[in-house]
């Protein structure tokens, strides 16, 4: 399962044990600057362009050689993978009419209560996330609840706030719910029954605390009636095509997770024969596909490769994995809550794409009880509901409505997300060590 993301266990080059570096103070620097423009988009400029600039500008003072920073890079080769053919799948339903169909479906059974259809975008999500990881949740979901709000003529911020925060509270329910997974657990991943053993009680806590408290703080929004009918379409031949391509995709990835084997490229492959077989049987370009597919998400995520790796040339991550084999060693229960807060925190001051790495490689490094390293990756996927930049998922889903017109400020979402994630992340972290 391992090599289905970043190979076998963390970078190799993160593995390495780096003395302190005299110029850290500056590599810090960098990347702290670099991750606050990711963050805050000043000035409105995209989150790729702090990434790759940080990580340019760490290249050309020398601070990383160039075949460090390539390598850093290329250690995302699948990640991209994934990423591609993800986007171009939701674009494709999106152009071809299935999320307004599916938009309609859910209208109509949700018979004017916006409570009703509040419940079913939250189950639709979870299963999302579980079996075809959070950021399918963000990428394929998103675009699908605002057609279903518009339909009802309801206000759609409630409903798409669900798909951001479920695509983290139920990403560790299996291992291929979140990419991350495969890199904290690194060579050590345990077998699939030990996992739902581990998780299956934390998921369950950390997605119940995230629903009851996304109903209340949503609850008077939903109140509002919505549309009780609405005009049904047949779904088209290409909408069809483009069900069984998604489907197909999520065979694909439960297949390849039981084999061990990558999931990129087999998700890529399925995105692109999917498009290929819609356009050719239609007789048209998938230019229009293309061109709007958010290929801005692809530099940012090689941005922040190098930035990681960066920082692990100062020796810091060694030090901190030193720090929390010793405590473990005198108390496992606290380690896992100082762990598994310490990571919640960290992924949203940096994301947790490079957070993930950070830890993993971490637990590469020393030996750490079972419980400790279960927790570090419970703070990987779900701290990040704290923030609008915790998550590659959750940046894919600003993407996604920023493209529909919706504008949410990294202050509004902190506000709900500190009154979501602290309970679930306490509940998940209490329920792990039951």
């Amino acid at each position: 399962m391992v090599s289905g993301w970043w190979g076998k266990g963390a970078p190799s080059t993160i593995k390495s044990v780096y003395p302190f570096s005299e110029n850290a103070s500056i590599i810090w620097a960098i990347a702290a600057l670099a991750t606050c423009g990711v963050i805050l988009r000043p000035w409105r400029i995209p989150e790729y362009v702090w990434a790759m600039g940080g990580a340019l500008l760490l290249a050309g003072l020398g601070l990383i050689t160039p075949q460090r920073a390539l390598a850093a890079v290329a250690e995302g080769g699948d990640v991209y993978l994934f990423l591609i053919g993800m986007m171009v799948l939701a674009e494709l339903a999106r152009q071809e009419g299935l999320f307004d169909w599916l938009a309609r479906y859910a209208v109509q059974h949700a018979k004017g209560s916006g409570q009703r259809l509040f419940d079913l975008v939250f189950l639709v999500g979870t299963l999302v996330t579980v079996f075809l990881s959070n950021d399918a949740t963000a990428v394929v979901l998103t675009p699908a609840v605002y057609a279903a709000c518009k339909a009802a003529r309801a206000e759609p911020l409630p409903y798409l706030f669900i798909c951001a925060f479920i695509a983290n509270a139920a990403s560790f329910v299996l291992p291929i719910s979140n990419p991350a997974n495969l890199v904290v657990f690194g060579s050590q991943m345990p077998p699939l029954l030990d996992w739902l053993r581990q998780f299956s009680l934390p998921s369950l806590a950390a997605i119940v605390l995230t629903y009851l408290v996304l109903r209340l703080t949503q609850r008077r929004q939903i109140r509002q009636p919505l549309a009780l009918s609405v005009e049904s379409q047949p779904l088209s031949a290409g909408a069809r095509l483009c069900a069984l391509g998604i489907a197909f995709t999520a065979a694909l990835l439960l297949g390849a997770s039981a084999l061990d084997r990558a999931l990129g490229l087999p998700t890529f492959c399925a995105g692109v024969a999917t498009t290929v077989l819609i356009h050719l049987r239609q007789r048209r370009s998938p230019m229009p596909v293309l061109r709007h597919v958010a290929w801005g998400v692809l530099p940012l995520v090689a941005g922040l490769f190098v930035l990681v790796e960066a920082v692990a040339q100062t020796g810091l991550i060694a030090r901190l994995a030193q720090g929390l084999a010793s405590l473990a060693a005198e108390s496992p229960t606290q380690a896992s809550w100082l762990g598994g807060v310490g990571v919640a925190i960290a992924s949203n001051l940096m994301n947790n794409l490079p957070t993930g790495l950070i830890a993993g490689s971490m637990g590469s490094l020393v030996a750490l009880p079972q419980q400790t390293t279960a927790a570090l990756l419970i703070g990987v996927d779900l701290g990040p509901n704290l923030s609008i930049t915790g998550s590659l998922a959750t940046l894919l889903w600003l993407v996604a409505i920023r493209r529909e017109g919706e504008h949410v400020s990294a202050w509004r979402f902190l506000c709900l997300g500190m009154l979501v994630m602290p309970p679930a992340l306490a509940a998940a972290l209490l329920a792990l060590s039951i």
